[in-house]
């Protein structure tokens, strides 16, 4: 695997990342990166996500815009944490192992409590524990090590106040019962979602991959069961993409029939700048999904600060009034709302410089 010296730099200089590291153990196995995007707000935390990249430069461009959107998130929710993100190279299914976790929990500790690591796709709580074993700097671990256990339900809650803020802002009330909503994906976080928005009585259509997963989470929670590719084309209310990364694009955006989109999944637009300017001309409002779904993000600093529940549900319910404040000064300043999340995370980043 190859990469060009100087594209890393240039890359990292236009994004404003500060460290890029890079960690090989041949004995276990080990090949990973570590992005650190910034910490002026406090340390950078992140996921650690072990996928098969198809090259070293797909896996760098990964951590480098995986850390930057933490950056924002952690801004807007009002942590004082700043953005990193770690890959591990290879097959979690296949090539993960005690050893080569607790190797990464040495490598961890190395940074000196610079990065703090928490699960992403391929990673799971029993990792954190492995990592543990070598490094205190790991959050979202489970209940039974002090941990703020399961971090799905907080990720819901936070995509749940989204919604609730954009229907207030579009509808005049956050009322949801009645309310047509599409969720596409319903693994842990999705289900979760549901199970909310059926509570309060909205219409709820589910989709996902995996067909019998999707007819079941449909019958549990009496939810009308749709198709999975083209769940995005429902005349609905609200657009909740809760699985895979880049579903809003020029492609769709001109097929949805919806009035808001919010969902968990993260990277939802693809093709940025142009999917940006058509979903302003189509009249949908997008609610950034590095604002509203800081859920699962806000449990680990609550768990680093040794917050109780009350203090938890507090924070993730400010995505509500977050929310809000966006969308207004999207209206306000004419931009996208995705443009308006950037600069109030940036504007608060550049704040609190002043005073370090």
């Amino acid at each position: 695997m190859e990469v060009n010296n100087s594209s890393v730099f240039d890359k990292m200089a236009i994004s404003g990342h500060q460290n890029l590291f890079f960690c090989q153990d041949k004995a276990v196995g080990l090949q990973a990166i570590v992005a650190i995007h910034d910490t002026t707000l406090g340390p950078a935390i992140g996921g650690v996500r072990m996928l098969p990249y198809e090259s070293l430069s797909d896996a760098i461009d990964d951590a480098l815009r995986l850390s930057e959107a933490i950056t924002h998130k952690a801004s807007l929710a009002g942590l004082n944490l700043g953005g990193g993100s770690a890959i591990i190279m290879g097959n979690h299914r296949t090539a993960k192992t005690e050893v080569l976790m607790r190797r990464f929990g040495k490598f961890i500790e190395g940074l000196n409590g610079n990065f703090i690591a928490s699960t992403d796709v391929g990673t799971t709580q029993k990792d954190l524990e492995y990592m543990l074993a070598e490094t205190g700097y790991v959050a979202g671990l489970p209940a039974s090590l002090n941990g703020g256990g399961d971090p799905t339900i907080f990720a819901a809650r936070g995509v749940f106040y989204g919604i609730k803020a954009a229907i207030k802002e579009l509808y005049g009330d956050d009322g949801l019962a009645g309310r047509k909503i599409a969720v596409q994906g319903v693994g842990s976080v999705g289900e979760q979602l549901v199970g909310m928005l059926r509570a309060e009585n909205a219409r709820v259509y589910v989709s996902d991959m995996t067909e019998e997963r999707k007819m079941k989470i449909a019958a549990k929670y009496k939810a009308e069961p749709i198709t999975y590719s083209t769940s995005f084309e429902l005349d609905a209310d609200v657009y909740a993409p809760c699985a895979l990364g880049g579903t809003v694009n020029p492609e769709t955006v001109p097929r949805m029939r919806c009035r808001i989109i919010a969902g968990s999944a993260n990277n939802q637009l693809k093709e940025e700048e142009e999917t940006n300017k058509l979903l302003k001309e189509r009249n949908i409002l997008y609610t950034p999904d590095f604002l509203i779904n800081a859920g699962a993000l806000i449990s680990c600093y609550s768990e680093l600060e040794g917050y109780g529940n009350d203090r938890t549900e507090a924070l993730i319910k400010n995505i509500y009034n977050a929310t809000r404040h966006v969308i207004q000064k999207s209206v306000e300043d004419d931009i996208t709302t995705h443009e308006a999340a950037k600069q109030l995370a940036e504007k608060r980043i550049f704040d609190i410089k002043k005073i370090k």
